[in-house]
């Protein structure tokens, strides 16, 4: 048999160091499937249960390795299903390539079945580079500037195979005009701004007394440098979500999570501030940054598109954080007297007591913030956690203490439902040997989180370490969402929409093989972390928790005090527990301990 051109790009992606692919199949991408099967192996493909997690799993994968993320689809709706999770490698800035069926070149144009026009379907989130193939000779150099222009921009691409085109033979390109000869291989540059760029940033941050640090996801992989570089300016440092892992949290001048989901230390730092360095970070809510004209910044990004943008900055360096920061420490000045970094710490200390108090606060029957209180210290070694969006990124942001070597994501800058379980699998294919931890609502477990355990189901057995638990906070309610109506709108909380129905996600999954705990008591909550860690197979956590524990923001503004007061009085459905657990979250904040 020759080979075909579904061949051909098995074997391309391979010489390109694609290990594993995502996705789902079916008979518009049959062609790329039977190439897989001759390949003998040498691209591993996992079978999600819906081309929008497979696409999740991309994103994951290339968050946790580096990496190329891979997912691909037949066409029509296996291609439509991928966009969600498309954008949420798009809008995280990772490297995922999405290969797609579409049906046969003589039948486009037709109004043929599942036929969709695919190149302007994906040409906002695989923009960088969408194309869809037409002939054989035009394969090869699809496959290597989709893979070079991912890998190099951080972008999502994309490439439409047409079924037909698929099963025919590969031919290589003529040696003629009109053909393109491309190759394989990419390697990262090494990204360092000018000497003068360098100088004018250490003028700044030598001048400032009151250094702040805000660190993201481009901060992942250059902890010593950030630290020594804190060291010198005795600086405080707050972590975007995504950067959670970049920091470990017992480093006393370490702040935590900011924003909405973050912590007062944080806040405080940014309020007080005169200097502001930010490394590696989107982060979007510019009211938790210093007022303009407060602070003087440096910025440090390697996507100049990103820079100057959340706050107006006096110097804008294009650099990979590790790489500026280690030529930016000699040209630092060391500062001295070390009462700015003292407050800090004085604030962070108090800011545990405070945690540790609002998570053992009475609740009914389990409070939310005691589920990640308990797990904090049980976190093994090498740990990877992933979160959910929704009120369980909020106990995950602040109350789990990350040590060195650890890795965490969710879905960042889409800060879409449904990625905690997907991502948590990816984990799994990255890193096999690791213990994995995923935290989930259950708005997100009924959306489409519970048939992805039927994967884990079919694939844990592969992984050296068996240690797979997905956390799931029942609490019968779309949380955050209910208290965003609440706090942002001033609306009482609306049944019709809020509710969800109570499912035994823990006997679901002892229905398809996993261990299943379930946990209604408080004092049962840190056991049941011990029994699910040591478990010989993946497991089914799920703890009842209350859904009127508030998420309270690190600062609460009038306007949030007042739209709440006005729920209140509007006749919210759960008003006595809302003021009796927003009354105990508010007093463990001024009297901790008690």
């Amino acid at each position: 048999m020759s080979q075909t051109v579904g061949d051909f790009i098995v074997e391309r992606l391979h010489a390109w160091g694609v290990k594993k692919m995502f996705g789902y199949p079916g008979d518009g991408i049959n062609g790329v499937f039977g190439a897989l099967n001759r390949a003998n192996g040498k691209i591993e493909f996992i079978q999600a249960r819906h081309e929008e997690m497979a696409a999740f799993m991309a994103s994951a994968y290339a968050k946790f390795t580096g990496e190329l993320g891979v997912c691909i689809a037949t066409s029509g709706p296996g291609a439509s299903h991928l966009v969600t999770g498309l954008y949420d490698a798009r809008l995280d800035h990772m490297p995922v390539l999405a290969i797609t069926g579409q049906q046969a070149r003589t039948a486009i144009g037709g109004h043929y079945q599942q036929e969709v026009d695919l190149p302007n379907l994906l040409k906002d989130v695989a923009g960088a580079f969408v194309e869809q193939a037409s002939a054989p000779a035009q394969v090869r150099h699809l496959v290597d500037r989709a893979i070079r222009t991912a890998l190099g921009e951080r972008r999502v691409t994309a490439i439409v195979l047409p079924n037909d085109l698929q099963e025919a033979a590969y031919q290589e390109p003529p040696r003629r005009h009109g053909t393109i000869h491309s190759g394989v291989g990419f390697t990262k540059p090494k990204m360092v701004p000018y000497e003068a760029d360098l100088r004018r940033a250490a003028d700044v941050l030598n001048a400032g007394s009151k250094v702040a640090i805000l660190v993201g996801a481009g901060a992942l992989r250059a902890t010593d440098e950030v630290i020594a570089v804190a060291d010198r300016l005795q600086a405080g440092a707050a972590k975007a979500l995504l950067g959670k892992a970049a920091l470990p949290d017992d480093l006393p001048w370490v702040t935590g999570s900011i924003g909405l989901l973050g912590t007062k230390p944080s806040y405080d730092l940014m309020m007080e501030c005169d200097t502001l360095l930010m490394i590696g970070s989107g982060f979007p809510y510019s009211e938790f940054l210093p007022k303009e004209g407060q602070a003087r910044g440096v910025q440090i990004d390697i996507a100049p598109d990103m820079l100057s943008l959340r706050y107006p900055m006096e110097v804008n360096l294009v650099g990979d954080a590790a790489e500026t920061l280690r030529a930016l420490l000699p040209l630092l000045d060391l500062k001295g007297d070390g009462k700015w970094r003292q407050r800090i710490a004085n604030n962070v200390s108090e800011w545990w007591k405070t945690l540790e108090a609002r998570a053992m606060a009475e609740a009914d029957p389990v409070n939310p913030q005691r589920v990640t209180w308990e797990l904090s210290p049980r976190l093994p070694e090498g740990v990877i956690v992933t979160s959910d969006s929704g009120s369980c990124a909020n106990w995950f942001a602040r109350d789990l203490k990350m040590r060195r070597g650890m890795m965490a994501s969710l879905s960042g800058g889409l800060a879409s439902m449904g990625a905690a379980v997907p991502y948590a699998i990816a984990a799994k294919f990255a890193h096999p040997g690791r213990p994995v931890i995923a935290l989930v609502g259950d708005g997100a477990m009924q959306m489409n989180n519970m048939a992805e355990l039927i994967t884990v189901a079919k694939y844990w057995r592969r992984w050296s370490d068996h240690r797979w638990i997905v956390c799931v906070f029942n609490n019968e309610d779309l949380n955050q969402l209910t208290w965003e109506q609440r706090v942002m709108e001033g609306d009482p909380k609306f049944d019709a929409s809020q509710q969800i129905p109570n499912v035994p996600y823990h006997k679901f999954g002892e229905l398809i093989g996993l261990k299943g705990i379930y946990v209604d008591r408080p004092d049962a909550v840190g056991m049941a972390w011990d029994e699910a860690l040591a478990a010989d197979r993946p497991v089914v956590l799920e703890v009842k928790t209350d859904p009127e524990v508030p998420p309270l923001p690190p600062h609460i503004t009038f306007e949030q005090a007042k739209h709440l007061t006005e729920a209140l009085t509007k006749g919210d459905p759960h008003e006595g527990s809302i003021i009796k657990d927003t009354a105990r979250q508010v007093l463990a904040s001024l009297i901790p301990g008690k």
